[in-house]
């Protein structure tokens, strides 16, 4: 197959993601322990292989720094359906196993899945939610230093969101008591926030229909750590499909977060809001961190492909399509992929390989046809994209494959961030396009 060697390359890193994450930190003297989560098999709290708890969310009190959680197949909805898992220490989490842990399959066979509900006051955090710079334990220097991986999850917030008339064609943002419904969450699907010192590593996950306002996966690492964010599939989310965020405030460069981005598609990145100017790109990178950026595909974001904020960027033979009003921006300057070596001001002169280029993108018709038939608020906006231009609803028509004939759906405010399945999502996060984007990830244990 052609994608063989690109295959191979990614499972060296699914393999083992936590070298990346690895630090000399005396804090490693911790080892922590291996736990086991099984929807299927699990009761108790004891959390070992032999007699694995049933939730993560019914163990996180037990987390001590560098523990490791490896969770099986079913789907996870934290304790009490709670919708979100809160965590005050550095872990690391896998998922997509098997119910005897022996093999891993996580987009697959062995599907891993958080979730959650729209009753009236669940949580409304991100759904699986780490941070340890403020935490008890990160006060007394034992999160400094450490791992903070998670491997393998598939976030689908689809259940947690309020659509209007329960139609799953349109989100709303505030909750509706009389009929005990909660806002829908304005937060991420998966949010790391690191110390200082601490590697941070998201990897192999799949996080869809979130309605953040920042960052669908979201990584803000300190002084002195490093972030990865490699071979993860977003779609059709508000907000920033991937946001890179820094810590750090100081002048000293040598101490900057270093970040490495590859192998990430993000497709259908909305706007906060029908009418918002705000949100809507796929990847997002805050000043103050370095950033490679390699081989991604950025695609159909409501905003644009990339937004830099002044961050230090090498941006290697990435694939932009069908981006609404930029494919790059950076602070306040928009341009096209074509025009960014010669214009970007903060740009690494080695960066090369960036195209824009037509993709065709193999959704579930369903959905493809509620995408390409709506009509948004203001289309003349969208029909100036500037590389391949996002031009009405017969082009959109023809990525999906669909016949290029359309009637329309009214508006964004009834049609805005429609549901999408996983079974409708996943075909088009298998493979990449010209070696840029994610790859279904397979590993024996």
């Amino acid at each position: 197959m052609k994608h063989s060697i690109l295959v191979l390359a990614l499972l060296a890193v699914f393999t083992s993601p936590n070298l990346f994450a690895q630090n000399t930190s005396p804090n490693f003297a911790n080892k922590g322990r291996d736990w086991f989560i099984s929807k299927t098999t699990g009761s108790g709290q004891m959390g070992t292989k032999e007699r694995p708890a049933k939730d993560l969310g019914n163990i996180i009190h037990h987390l001590k720094p560098n523990d490791r959680i490896h969770i099986a197949e079913g789907v996870y909805m934290s304790k009490g359906k709670n919708g979100s898992d809160e965590i005050t220490v550095p872990v690391q989490i896998y998922g997509g196993y098997n119910t005897d842990f022996s093999y891993r399959d996580p987009w697959d066979a062995h599907k891993t899945i958080f979730t959650g509900t729209n009753d009236y006051m669940k949580s409304t955090l991100p759904r699986i939610y780490i941070h340890t710079d403020k935490s008890r334990e990160s006060n007394g220097h034992k999160s400094t230093g450490s791992a903070i991986v998670v491997d393998g999850i598939i976030i689908d917030n689809g259940p947690r969101n309020r659509y209007h008339k329960d139609e799953n064609l349109a989100i709303r943002r505030t909750a509706h008591p009389p009929t005990n419904k909660n806002p829908s969450p304005e937060s991420g699907g998966i949010v790391v926030v690191g110390s200082k010192y601490t590697n941070i590593s998201v990897v192999n996950c799949v996080v869809m229909n979130t309605a953040p306002t920042q960052g669908v996966i979201s990584v803000q690492v300190f002084e002195g750590g490093k972030g990865l964010i490699q071979n993860n599939f977003c779609i059709n989310n508000t907000g920033y499909g991937i946001h890179a965020r820094t810590g750090y405030m100081g002048t000293d460069e040598s101490k900057l977060p270093v970040f490495d981005i590859k192998y990430n598609t993000v497709l259908f990145t909305w706007k906060h809001d029908a009418v918002a100017s705000y949100g809507g790109d796929a990847l997002a990178l805050e000043q103050n961190l370095i950033a490679t950026v390699e081989r991604n595909t950025l695609a159909y974001g409501h905003m644009g492909g990339l937004y830099s904020k002044g961050a230090k960027l090498k941006l290697i033979n990435n694939i932009f399509a069908g981006n609404s009003k930029y494919d790059y921006k950076e602070i306040n300057d928009k341009m096209a992929i074509a025009d960014v070596v010669d214009e970007a001001m903060y740009l690494d002169p080695m960066s090369d390989g960036n195209k824009g280029m037509l993709i065709k993108i193999p959704v579930g018709e369903r959905w493809a046809a509620l995408y390409a038939d709506r009509k948004e608020m203001s289309r003349e906006q969208v029909d100036a994209a500037v590389t391949v231009p996002n031009t009405g609803a017969n082009q959109l028509r023809s990525i999906f494959g669909l016949n290029v004939q359309g009637t329309g759906v009214s508006a964004d405010a009834e049609i805005f961030l429609p549901l999408i399945t996983i079974e409708e999502a996943l075909p088009a996060g298998k493979y990449p396009w010209e070696s840029a984007g994610c790859t279904i990830p397979k590993q024996k244990s």
